[in-house]
């Protein structure tokens, strides 16, 4: 079940191993949360846009313990519950969907964009929610927008939701005019303080036309066609750029933008792209790298010498031990990520010290008896086994918090390291 295994690339076919480092595949219990969790972030970045979870009621306590939304809050997801009259068959599944949905968009007809999200209990009684989405949107055309997704756990992690929710909503898309100049696409739900950030940075390099997707608004989604040019902002966005692909849209091979190298290689791809000579590239980020290093310079004192140890949890794990290799002087002994895209993370991977042992997929129990051999200075996991961690003397991490904070840019580059000094800030003082 679990063995020492070459990547895979894209088209399924093996591919080399990269040299020097060594590729762990399990297969075997996960620990992960669903991907209805991103929902989270997504409701709050397409501001006219509704998330309807059709699932169970541990489905809807999830998002409302997870969201934090207050009683006086209205929020714009929520759950249709299948009850035991649905699964009994005692009740027609699709009249009732679509009661909920009429009622749910006359109370609230500022949603131009409405996404029923499958969960694992829809998926299971086998509830076809793309006929739904395709029946409601004809009889709400020229008001809402129905599409749909799956944000089911049964077989993917937590960060899957918004890959589902932007590759579904991509073949929607306007196409751009066949002579169009060439437009640049942001791909992946950022912050809006730091997606305006990066839009500021491609304005001073003379990019004429950047565009986000996800938009903030339904209305705004950008086109796409052959000559858009995108870069993903986030690692977990494979199936997004598979469907942009189709569309004709070229991606621009970068790392990530976490840090100030990151950042600088992620704008560079951009720069390259569009033709910006390069001493005016030079100039307009040399601001944001200098403050992102001095930023990062407190933190490394910290950092420097110690190990860390990453369990799989939301694919962010290889750009940020990337990151903290080369900028904080860490030493990465396991990076576990569940899903590795051999062709998004080639840059990453070549910059890792060669000794790192990458694991794809998770063995939950075994992944556990090599943190405990190894002992390491910090181990970044999953709510559910921090505490046990802890609890054994090791110092931990909670992997989500990297999901929910900025962390992008130059300007997020030292609150970046600081999630990771913390903990061991933590740990020292507690010793004392």
């Amino acid at each position: 079940m679990n063995a020492l295994a070459p990547c895979v690339a894209p088209d399924g076919t093996a591919a080399a191993p990269i040299a020097g480092t060594t590729i762990l595949r399990e297969r075997g219990q996960r620990e992960v949360f669903c991907g209805l969790t991103g929902i989270i972030w997504l409701h709050r970045k397409i501001q006219d846009a509704f998330f309807l979870v059709v699932g169970s009621r541990t489905c809807a306590h999830l998002l409302q313990s997870a969201a934090g939304v207050m009683v006086f809050a209205e929020p714009r997801f929520a759950t249709a519950i299948i009850e035991e009259r649905d699964l009994a068959g005692m009740a027609d599944c699709n009249d009732e969907l679509d009661r909920v949905v009429d009622r749910l968009l006359l109370r609230r007809p500022d949603i131009k964009l409405l996404f029923l999200v499958g969960s694992c209990p829809s998926e299971v009684i086998k509830l076809d929610l793309a006929r739904a989405a395709q029946r409601l949107s004809v009889e709400h055309v020229g008001r809402t927008r129905v599409l749909h997704y799956s944000g089911s756990g049964i077989e993917t992690t937590f960060t899957e939701g918004e890959d589902a929710c932007l590759a579904a909503l991509a073949p929607e898309l306007a196409a751009t005019a066949p002579d169009a100049a060439l437009e640049l696409m942001i791909v992946g739900a950022l912050p809006d303080v730091v997606e305006d950030q990066f839009l500021r940075l491609f304005a001073q390099m003379g990019i004429a036309t950047v565009r986000s997707f996800p938009a903030r608004r339904a209305g705004t989604m950008p086109p796409v066609g052959p000559n858009t040019r995108f870069l993903l902002a986030q690692p977990f966005l494979g199936e997004t750029a598979r469907a942009l692909a189709d569309r004709g849209a070229v991606r621009l091979d970068a790392l990530f933008p976490f840090g100030a190298e990151g950042t600088s290689d992620w704008l560079h791809a951009a720069a390259r792209a569009f033709g910006i000579d390069e001493m005016h590239f030079r100039s307009v980020i040399a601001p944001g790298r200098e403050r992102a290093q001095r930023a990062i310079a407190h933190a490394r004192e910290q950092l420097a010498g110690k190990s860390i140890f990453f369990l799989p949890d939301s694919q962010l794990e290889l750009p940020l031990a990337r990151f903290l290799a080369r900028e904080l002087g860490m030493t990465p002994l396991e990076v576990g990520t569940p899903y590795l895209h051999r062709a998004h993370m080639a840059a990453e991977l070549a910059l890792l010290p060669a000794a790192t042992v990458i694991s794809e997929g998770q063995d939950v129990d075994r992944q556990l008896d090599r943190v405990r051999a190894a002992r390491p200075d910090l181990t970044v996991c999953g709510l559910g086994l921090a505490n046990p961690l802890e609890a054994e003397g090791l110092t931990t991490k909670w992997a989500i918090e990297l999901v929910f904070s900025p962390i992008h840019g130059f300007d997020q580059a030292g609150d970046l390291a600081d999630l990771f000094a913390r903990p061991l800030r933590r740990r020292d003082v507690l010793k004392v």
